[in-house]
């Protein structure tokens, strides 16, 4: 019974490792003049060939939903906003920054998600309300870390006009690619609506993000030498990214089941913690006073953020219990009136 209560937690501990080691082995990969973009296509297509076995199965003897026009068009479209476009700036500004910003930008998934949501009238706001204030004050703090990564380093820095453009191009592509990724959250309810079956979708979307990825090499790269693997560090990177989105995603989605998406959005932090360590210590990745102040910001806006959400989760069920009560005491007075007989006085005789 105790293990019961510890697998979810075991599993996103696991999940997070296997994220810290694609963003550590994708920096390797890609500092040995390995094509970004063709990194994305190989990672996804090796993603969709295991997703796909499971997906096909998972059909087999049921009702399954099929894909029709419409359903196709957005998940295309869900493919190439939260795939391969956000893919394709996360796998750049890995380059052109360091894993660790690229973890530590991560983390500003759910503050720019409430950003969005509210503007799309998702996501209400009441300024007099606590938990309202929460998610603002938890957002600013994360857009101002992203920003003090992107735009100071700290003492560390050594003056070169080129490492500091490139630097902040890094940080501004990685901020760009969670903007991405946070707007392909918000899509997949309208998605999920049309084609509500989520393995499936996930092969999908890895397939088509693929071939999306693919034709944008050919026209960036048209190179064909482009596609070599000239190392088996490369080819290990492609095949363990690939198998890391297959799992992460079977790892989550299970978690998300059992405890709901803000215990799995809790434990990003713990990636950019991983990433840190491990780059400082055996890829000898230099550390910045302005770095680790912003990374530590947007980690804290996180937690404020996911504070003022599960306060507006425990209002919601607090609600929906008092609906429920209500409804019940409704329908027992319903069956008291209809349970009078109708043929007896309401005043009695006596």
């Amino acid at each position: 019974m105790g293990l019961e209560n510890y697998k979810p937690i075991i599993v996103m501990v696991g999940c997070q490792f296997l994220y810290a080691g694609v963003a550590l082995t994708g920096r390797q990969a890609l500092l040995q003049n390995f094509s970004s973009r063709v990194f994305v296509v190989y990672r996804q297509f090796t993603a969709f060939l295991l997703i796909a076995p499971f997906a096909v199965f998972s059909r087999r003897g049921t009702n399954a939903c099929a894909v029709t026009w419409k359903s196709f068009f957005l998940i295309s479209l869900l493919s190439f906003i939260g795939v391969t476009f956000s893919q394709n700036l996360y796998y750049e500004g890995l380059y052109l920054s360091s894993s660790s910003a690229a973890s530590a930008l991560g983390n500003a998934v759910p503050a720019i998600t409430f950003t969005i949501a509210y503007f799309l009238g998702m996501e209400k706001v009441n300024l007099r309300n606590v938990r309202s204030l929460c998610k603002i004050l938890g957002t600013g703090l994360c857009v101002s870390g992203a920003v003090v990564m992107a735009v100071l380093k700290g003492p560390k820095l050594n003056g070169s006009i080129g490492e500091e453009n490139r630097w902040l191009i890094g940080c501004l592509s990685l901020l760009a690619s969670t903007t991405c990724w946070s707007l392909w959250v918000i899509l997949q309810v309208y998605v999920t609506a049309h084609y509500p079956d989520h393995l499936s979708l996930t092969a999908w979307m890895c397939l088509i993000a693929a071939v999306q990825s693919a034709i944008l090499t050919f026209i960036v790269e048209p190179d064909l030498n482009t596609w070599k693997l000239t190392s088996s560090l490369q080819l290990f990177c492609c095949f363990y990214a690939g198998v890391a989105s297959a799992l992460t995603f079977l790892g989550q989605a299970w978690c998300i089941g059992k405890r709901g998406p803000l215990f799995s959005a809790m434990f990003n932090p713990l990636c950019t913690v991983i990433v840190t360590v491990f780059a400082f210590i055996f890829m000898h990745e230099e550390l910045y006073i302005g770095s680790l102040t912003g990374g530590l910001a947007v980690i804290i806006g996180l937690y404020v953020v996911l504070w003022g959400k599960a306060k507006d989760y425990e209002e919601i069920k607090e609600e929906d219990t008092t609906t429920k009560k209500h409804q019940n005491y409704v329908n027992g007075q319903n069956e008291a009136i209809t349970g009078v007989d109708l043929e007896q006085p309401l005043l009695s005789d006596n």
